[in-house]
């Protein structure tokens, strides 16, 4: 391959790394609010990248240093319950059971691992999700964080502890 081409294809690859959503795709955002006695602040993003994918965007600290905290979409919109069950179960759409990311129900999302200062953060596209209206739509619902990992295999939840965060998606 000659250098220029081979430049150009490098410039290819990288433009194409670069890729946005574009400007007028649905987008979605969670407040994370904390537990009481928890110090937990952080926000969620959502950009739809398909007709049924989601890019999912979260950023939290307070969290417990260098610990896995299991993360989910639950099925109502409403983190006024001091423990969050408010919020009630994990968004299920389609009825599948709890699993890893991509393997589960549409609400299981990777695990947030914190860092030595307690900060965390996923960036991860979720199939099977919509911003737009829909019957997959999370807007409306709640994204949760809790204490513990998400073991990928208790039903229907994961074992995964107590809610220590909770926010409603909103359209925006």
């Amino acid at each position: 391959m000659n250098k220029s081409l081979f430049s150009m294809a490098v410039l290819a690859a990288f433009l194409a790394g670069c890729q946005t959503t574009p400007e007028d795709a649905p987008r979605a955002t969670a407040q994370l609010k904390s537990a009481p006695g928890m110090k937990v602040l952080g926000e969620a993003t959502f950009e739809q990248t398909g007709s049924n994918k989601v890019a999912v965007y979260l950023f939290a600290q307070g969290l417990k240093a260098n610990a896995e905290h299991g993360v989910h979409i639950h099925e109502v919109g409403d983190c006024s319950a001091p423990d969050f069950t408010s919020a009630k179960g994990h968004f299920n759409p389609t009825g599948k059971p709890h699993g890893a990311p991509g393997a589960g129900h549409a609400g299981d999302l990777p695990m947030l691992k914190a860092n030595a200062k307690g900060r965390g953060n996923v960036k991860y596209v979720a199939e099977g999700l919509t911003v737009s209206p829909g019957p997959n739509s999370i807007v409306g619902k709640a994204i949760v964080i809790h204490a513990g990992r998400d073991d990928y295999k208790s039903q229907p939840a994961g074992d995964s502890g107590t809610r220590i965060a909770c926010g409603v998606i909103q359209p925006g």
